[in-house]
């Protein structure tokens, strides 16, 4: 897929590999000026040069480094034009009913898959409304459409980001910024590799029962989300905001199974 983004200024956080990656290198293909993002320096540092962008060290859970990134950001490249909320975790040690689900491991999500898309948004949208333009996109997950078993941390985090999402839409539509948000079904990546997909992951045993559920019948790949995140970055989309764009191989579409 290939958009025009020569020009625009773009930062994408979680960006050292994975989806963040994947995003940040299609973004970087298309011309845009794209800003890698990560806690993991070293990490963040190859997958820029790779995808050639500029790296930054970033927690998201940092104020002042948030406030140190932005500054950055406006002083060697004068705007920013798009921000990807990618940055997010889920719990692996802790997949337990809400009862035996600890404060701490709530807490720790909440911080990096909500409260940080918050902080960053914030910081984001008050340069966008001095240009009086500017695309915010989050990426969510299907836990944010339909609940999830065992995951009630993650579940609540990524619902907050849809309204979240539509909140912001609505709040800065009239300022010239988009706001919308993907929701990812199962994707191949590092993460789901060591719970599901790679033959020592944590719940390899249900791997099936997984794939039962996408009719598609595989996971999807870090670059196809990356396209559906390049089509709401693109010039082009002038109409669309506050929409959630499922990208899921139809997995929320309803049961895909014999009785």
């Amino acid at each position: 897929m290939q958009v025009n983004l020569r020009e625009q200024v773009a930062l994408i956080t979680g960006a050292a590999n994975g989806i963040g990656k994947a995003i940040a290198d299609s973004f970087a293909a298309n011309g845009a000026t794209v800003v890698y993002t990560d806690i993991n320096g070293p990490a963040v540092a190859r997958a820029a040069a790779e995808g050639g962008g500029h790296p930054l060290e970033l927690d998201v859970t940092n104020s002042n480094q948030i406030e140190s990134v932005m500054a950055t950001v406006l002083e060697r490249f004068g705007r920013l034009d798009i921000l990807v909320n990618n940055a997010g975790i889920n719990t692996m040690a802790h997949r337990v009913c809400v009862d035996a689900f600890p404060r701490e491991e709530w807490d720790r999500i909440i911080a990096v898959d909500l409260t940080a898309a918050y902080e960053m948004s914030r910081a984001a949208a008050q340069i966008m409304k001095r240009q009086n333009r500017g695309r915010i996109l989050n990426i969510s997950s299907i836990a944010g459409v339909v609940p999830l078993r065992l995951q009630c941390a993650f579940t609540a985090a990524k619902a907050g980001l849809n309204n979240f999402t539509r909140a912001m839409a609505i709040e800065l539509g009239r300022d010239g910024i988009l706001v919308n948000a993907i929701a990812p079904g199962s994707i191949m990546t590092d993460g789901t590799r060591k719970l599901f997909y790679g033959n020592d992951g944590l719940f390899h045993q249900n791997v099936q029962s997984l794939i039962d559920h996408i009719p598609l019948g595989r996971p999807g790949t870090p670059e196809e989300i990356a396209h559906a995140a390049l089509f709401l970055a693109a010039p082009e989309n002038t109409y669309l905001t506050g929409h959630i764009l499922v990208v899921d191989g139809g997995w929320t579409a309803g049961y895909h199974r014999d009785f």
